[in-house]
């Protein structure tokens, strides 16, 4: 189901009660750009630390947006049966008052997108707005203050036309008169009656929905009693609803605190943390713990399906819909009538039909189904007798233990960023250490580029003439070793700290010199003299 600004209100409170009553929640979200080249050497590395990663993920989602969250809900309606329903939410700053967010967008990941079907018409004209908690401050200051600014040029257009006809209109009318405004979209409602109101005393305004507003001419003591009044759309709190716009479910998210399920999910995590929560910190053992306090139990099915690859013999594939299909085949515990029943609510039921990979709403449905089918064969394989019919999601929580709050990292120094924990470092091959002869000025670029061929290696320049190769394949250390053991210009061997580091180096020099001071002060000043 797709959910964009004109009807996201009237869905709010629908959506609520099916966040609360869920038994899990799946997620899947789109951006303008995944890894920004800004500035040079982000990306993504073997030798990153989990802190090093996330200041480059940092970089990255401070520059691009969301596009597109799918939210697929799943419910224990009864026994092992679960029911789907699944929304594709268009996204777009809010450009409410002092509010402007600038971002930017990634040539490739644009085509890709649009490759796969994306309407970027839904996402410019019918994005849902959201904001942080810094940004509604912000805005929640200028609101009282009344020092209100429109920021588009688009609205400030609107609003000039706007004042035009109603200044025309207001010197002729009488009290008690109105006139409408018409063709007034999203926060032109708001921001042509805070205008209106800021400018001239004798008028009050009042939406009437459609896109029009209605001005009134009346007495400046009408005009007080009518401020005053509860139900005006223009009070402070109104205005914040709506621009909070999508914050306002994120908010019921966060408060559910149901399983947060994920394929891959750092960057899922990361920006909602920053669109919708606060901006990412600097500190990276604060973002852990922020988000750990926001959601206390995430899943990510990379992770766990990581795991479950290496103990059965399935094909190996990574791919979110690939994976799907391994777990959905027939060949995998066939006819077991313990196995979860997935069914997709009428409204969705699209996706039953039809594959729509890299649609937000259908890769959280696959993750969602992905986990249950993944957590059903580890519950399977961890007993011997037969598993109790219609096993609930609890027993699949129990199974999955291990894995919770374990997100996958991709080609870093930890395999997964534990959000309840400490990290655990990855069991990596031995670092190797290329020392080159007779090949002046190369660079880390150049090696990668030598080596690519070959295998993949990530490259760090050691000293000069020296680089560090780090690959996360042992075949791919031997195949190196081997096939270089005789190159003109480059010298591969396994890294020793205490022969190939610097700082060993350099200690052992200045030991070496201290050593050799002190013998040659013992030889020439430290000799006893001798009396006759």
């Amino acid at each position: 189901m797709e959910v964009g600004a004109a009807n996201f209100q009237w869905r709010l409170p629908r959506l609520r009660g099916r966040l609360r009553r869920a038994a899990f929640l799946a997620l899947d979200m789109e951006f303008t750009g995944l890894h920004s080249t800004f500035p040079q050497n982000n990306e993504p590395s073997l030798f990153d630390s989990p802190a090093e990663r996330y200041l480059k993920a940092r970089q990255s989602v401070q520059r691009f947006t969301v596009t597109q969250l799918g939210l697929a809900i799943f419910s224990n309606e009864n026994s092992n049966k679960y029911v789907v329903h699944v929304y594709n939410f268009f996204l777009f700053p809010s450009t409410l008052g002092v509010t402007d967010v600038e971002f930017t967008l990634s040539a490739s990941s644009i085509q890709f997108l649009s490759h796969y079907g994306f309407d970027y018409n839904k996402f410019l004209k019918d994005g849902i707005p959201y904001m942080n908690e810094v940004q509604e401050k912000i805005l929640s200051q200028h609101l009282l203050a009344g020092s209100w600014k429109v920021s588009s040029v688009l609205d400030r257009d609107v609003l000039k036309k706007a004042i035009d006809e109603v200044t025309c209109w207001i010197a002729a009318a009488e009290e008690e008169e109105t006139m409408i405004l018409q063709d007034l979209s999203g926060y032109q409602m708001f921001e042509v009656q805070l205008v209106l109101r800021q400018a001239l005393q004798n008028v009050w305004t009042q939406p009437l929905g459609d896109k029009k507003v209605m001005v009134k001419k009346v007495s400046p003591q009408h005009r007080q009693l009518l401020e005053n009044s509860p139900s005006d759309c223009c009070q402070k709190e109104f205005i914040l609803l709506s621009a909070r716009g999508f914050t306002n479910l994120f908010q019921t998210l966060v408060k559910a605190k149901k399983p947060l399920v994920g394929h891959n999910m750092l960057m899922d995590l990361m920006h909602l943390h920053d669109k919708f929560y606060q901006p990412l910190p600097e500190s990276y053992e604060e973002f852990k713990r922020n988000i750990h306090n926001l959601f206390p139990v995430l899943i990510d099915t990379k992770t766990v399906t990581k795991s479950i690859w290496k103990q059965c013999p399935f094909p190996r594939v990574s791919n979110l819909l690939e994976v799907y299909a391994v777990l959905c085949s027939s060949n995998l515990n066939p006819k077991d009538p313990t196995c979860p029943v997935i069914d997709l609510a009428s409204d969705c039921s699209r996706y039953a039909e039809k594959k729509s990979p890299h649609e937000a709403g259908y890769d959280a449905f696959l993750c969602g189904s992905v986990l249950l089918r993944s957590a059903h064969l580890l519950l399977c394989r961890s007993t011997d007798d037969a598993v109790e019919a219609d096993p609930s999601f609890s027993h699949y929580l129990t199974v999955l233990a291990v894995y919770l709050n374990k997100v996958n990292v991709i080609r870093g120094g930890v395999s997964s960023i534990n959000f309840s924990g400490e990290d655990v470092p990855c069991q990596h091959p031995p670092l190797l250490v290329v020392h080159v002869r007779g090949w002046p000025g190369l660079n880390e670029r150049q090696i990668y580029q030598e080596f690519k061929a070959l295998c993949r290696f990530d490259v760090r320049w050691l000293s000069k003439n020296q680089f560090i190769l780090l690959s996360n394949k042992f075949n791919h250390v031997r195949r190196v070793l081997r096939d270089y053991r005789h190159h003109p210009h480059l010298r591969v061997s396994v890294y020793r700290h205490w022969r190939h580091s610097p700082r060993v180096n350099c200690l052992l020099q200045v030991s070496g010199i201290v050593a050799l001071w002190s013998l040659l002060a013992f030889v020439l000043g430290g000799a006893p003299c001798c009396s006759f």
